[in-house]
């Protein structure tokens, strides 16, 4: 009897383990976040309350259009943005006049572009999809809350991923 409930025991663990493995995330994989056209601003956009926790944000925008959201960070910490475009037709042939434009406004009011410097290919394998780098920030960061504004230039709508943050941890999105 003491076998068959060992058996038992091993067995039950053993399914524990599977289901949680199986129920478990890779923890290298950004968070998604998805901007919807109600998103124009960043007071209007979620609110990353951990800039550091990395998060990947989704939108779509034209020219005229903006989708917004903020970025809490804390004295010490590490700002860290980065825009890429999926390396397909037609975002990947649009003229460097017709891509997307990030700014990002920091707590005291500054507010930086970020300046559209390269065309690196990137392949983010839990989706499969190639994308290309546009532009990478990185300073060191103020204690408050960063405003961050995707502004189309386009007539074509371009879905674009903004990067957000570098510690690969369970983030809340409000």
């Amino acid at each position: 009897m003491n076998v068959s409930r060992r058996a038992l025991s091993a067995m039950a663990g053993a399914a524990l383990l599977v289901l949680a493995v199986a129920g478990a995330q890779p923890a290298h994989a950004h968070q998604p976040v998805v901007l919807t056209a109600a998103d124009t601003t960043p007071a209007r956009g979620p609110l990353l309350v951990d800039g550091t926790v990395s998060f990947a944000v989704y939108a779509n925008v034209r020219s005229g259009t903006s989708r917004g959201f903020r970025v809490g960070l804390r004295q010490g910490d590490r700002l860290e943005i980065q825009l890429l475009i999926p390396d397909q037709p037609p975002a990947n042939r649009l003229p460097a006049s017709q891509l997307p434009v990030v700014r990002v406004t920091a707590p005291d009011g500054t507010q930086q572009r970020l300046p559209i410097t390269e065309r690196t290919p990137f392949f983010e394998p839990y989706s499969g999809t190639e994308y290309l780098y546009l532009a990478r920030l990185t300073a060191p960061a103020s204690r408050g809350i960063y405003r961050v504004v995707v502004t189309g230039a386009s007539p074509t709508e371009t879905p674009v991923v903004i990067g957000v943050g570098y510690r690969e941890v369970p983030g809340e999105v409000r």
